[in-house]
């Protein structure tokens, strides 16, 4: 089988005994609105083309077995082990220091942020949208990291494809609500049009700051916009638009 379209992060590709991917849309079964690689069980896709899909993934990542959340857009971190069933989960972390157990992201608009500690041996997994950046999601799996010997200062972070400042449209409201309650100034990742009831807000650019708090220096971003480039893409925004539902693209770390 050829390797599934998929893009990488520098940063994670040159970090040793790591494997990673950030997967879109294209290369698997499914059809209608999730074609074609749909890696949801919960988006109302057959569930036997989503596992033929998640075959396929990991089968590109080496054989890896894939853990995925039933995500909830919180802070809920679970550490992963070779013995684990791999029974649904809601929560929106990963975090395991074992061989060959693939940490998976499920998104579509929301950022996969993937973490690595190469020289310790420890990975982390993120499912980052406003609510989970806000709540600090990234803080929680980075602690759980640190819980199994990694050390923040030795980690390389990656934000994968997301919603981009360009196409994330807020109300000034809700910018103001969102600036209160984060725990350190962010007016940097808002941009306002000139009379100041729209406000456009950049995802990954709050991330890449609130990891970078946490003492994480070696932060890679990756520009590509889901809501901008739907032959590449899923995204949740553009359903608000009069699509009729999509599916969601996977991202995925491992250690080997």
């Amino acid at each position: 089988m050829p390797a599934l379209p998929h893009l990488a992060s520098p940063l994670l590709a040159a970090a040793g005994p790591v494997r990673h991917g950030f997967y879109g849309r294209r290369g698997g079964v499914s059809s209608g609105v999730f074609a074609s690689l749909n890696c949801s069980r919960w988006c109302g896709d057959a569930g036997i083309s989503v596992d033929a899909n998640l075959g396929r993934v990991a089968a590109d990542l080496g054989g890896v077995r894939i853990f995925t959340n039933r995500q909830v857009h919180g802070r809920r971190v679970r550490e992963i082990a070779a013995a684990d069933p791999g029974e649904v989960f809601e929560g929106d972390g990963l975090v395991t220091r074992e061989v060959g157990l693939g940490l998976g992201v499920l998104g579509a608009d929301c950022a996969p942020v993937l973490f690595a500690d190469p020289v310790n041996g420890v990975i982390g997994a993120a499912h980052a949208g406003w609510r989970g950046a806000l709540a600090g999601v990234t803080d929680a799996v980075i602690a759980e990291m640190a819980r199994l010997g990694a050390r923040p200062q030795r980690m390389i972070c990656a934000i994968g494809p997301a919603i981009q400042l360009d196409s994330y449209r807020v109300g000034a409201r809700w910018a103001g609500r969102f600036r209160a309650g984060s725990p350190f100034p962010c007016d940097d990742c808002f941009r306002s049009n000139a009379a100041g009831d729209i406000c456009h807000f950049d995802l990954p650019g709050y991330l890449r700051m609130r990891i970078a708090r946490a003492g994480v220096g070696a932060i890679d971003t990756l520009a590509d916009d889901t809501f901008a480039d739907p032959a590449q893409f899923f995204s949740h925004r553009r359903t608000h638009r009069g699509d009729a539902g999509c599916g969601r693209q996977i991202s995925v770390i491992a250690l080997r």
